[in-house]
């Protein structure tokens, strides 16, 4: 965001540098570019994601879907006669990166927006700062609902846990499974979060869980929770988990003779899910976003460009990257500008957007109001069940 008035751009970098003195850094900031940021024809955005460590594969796709949408957009002339600088940091998976990488993509790269993360806690670690800062932001793929409390600067365009919760558990009942037992990665928010919308959805629809065990990321070795798990003789087991350790999971349950359908969310989709567990997930089901195999034209243009580009077919996360971008750029227009506020307010404004996500809505607390489906697994891949709507 350009900064045009010194009183203003020392009050954004005291939030930066808190020991320095007012007089420094009013002096300082009248020698940083001032009048516009975007007098070179560009609009400046931030994206971080995870492009390497545990959650790389989401990271990645996320960051491709959003490429391709900022290509198309330039390609298509830009916005506000401008065209789109994607600056994407990699937070490397980590806990910490993400509070210094937005600090500097708002401080040094005066960017208008951010766009990022697709995990929760790591979402939740750069938030505020968005917030503290007034930059708009927008979480293509977080969703636990304690993000977007965080302020009125921060929105999400997908789903929140409470409805994929609620998704998962109609559809466990459904099936018939009264009893389930829980495997919960208790490092994560999104785990965590999802694990009580779930039991707070089935145990009101008149089901039991049964057991519930623990685990944190990064571990390799799950035999003593299962085995507590199987003891409980559950009809599915529920691991809200991500695709690295679901992967492990499955196999070592196989493995223990246990015979069960397990149950996830979105955070089973990446690339590496199924190379790891083999056939150990045919006949599981998960909730997702986003379904390739949608007919719409719509997602099959999406599915041609983004297959054309990088050789591989989207996936959810690929899909809510480029969403992301395009709501972003389609809020831009709507304002007219790029200052701060009248952006958040069009971003808050967003209705009915024709996303290959689905058709998407921003309710008044800045979450998606928008479609699940329900995916199966079976001879290595992802197949459509059903569509689950708000």
């Amino acid at each position: 965001m350009p900064v045009n008035d010194p009183s203003q751009a020392s009050a954004k970098f005291m939030s930066f540098f808190p020991s320095l003195s007012a007089s420094v850094l009013v002096s300082a900031v009248m020698f940083l570019p001032l009048a516009s940021a975007f007098s070179s024809g560009e609009i400046p955005v931030g994206e971080f994601t995870s492009l390497t460590g545990g959650s790389a594969s989401f990271g990645q796709s996320s960051h491709k879907g959003t490429a391709l949408a900022v290509e198309e957009i330039n390609a298509a002339g830009g916005v506000l006669g401008k065209k789109i600088r994607l600056i994407t940091e990699d937070d490397q998976s980590q806990a910490g990166q993400p509070a210094t990488i937005v600090r500097k993509l708002i401080s040094q790269d005066h960017v208008v927006a951010i766009l990022g993360e697709v995990a929760s806690s790591k979402t939740l670690e750069a938030a505020p700062i968005c917030q503290q800062n007034q930059i708009p932001m927008i979480t293509p793929a977080s969703t636990n609902p304690k993000v977007t409390e965080v302020g009125d600067h921060v929105f999400r365009i997908c789903f929140i846990d409470p409805f994929q919760g609620t998704v998962i558990s109609k559809f466990a009942r459904a099936r018939g499974w009264n009893r389930i037992a829980i495997l919960t990665d208790a490092k994560q928010d999104y785990s965590v979060g999802l694990t009580e919308c779930f039991t707070r959805d089935f145990v009101a629809r008149g089901g039991e869980i049964v057991r519930e065990q623990k685990y944190s990321s990064g571990d390799k070795d799950f035999k003593a929770q299962l085995t507590s798990i199987k003891a409980a003789q559950p009809d599915a087991i529920f691991v809200p988990g991500y695709y690295g350790e679901v992967s492990l999971i499955a196999k070592q349950a196989r493995l223990l003779g246990i015979k069960v359908p397990l149950l996830g969310g979105d955070g089973w989709v990446g690339d590496s899910l199924l190379k790891v567990a083999g056939k150990s997930l045919d006949g599981c089901f998960f909730s997702a976003h986003f379904s390739a195999s949608d007919k719409s034209e719509r997602v099959q243009n999406f599915v041609a460009k983004y297959q054309a580009k990088y050789g591989v077919p989207p996936d959810d996360m690929s899909a809510l990257g480029y969403d992301s971008a395009m709501i972003l750029a389609d809020a831009i227009r709507r304002a007219g500008t790029t200052e701060a506020a009248p952006l958040r307010d069009a971003i808050a404004a967003t209705k009915d957007f024709s996303g290959v996500t689905g058709l998407i809505t921003l309710d008044e607390k800045r979450n998606a109001s928008k479609p699940a489906v329900i995916l199966t697994i079976e001879n290595g891949g992802f197949h459509f069940v059903e569509t689950v709507t708000p």
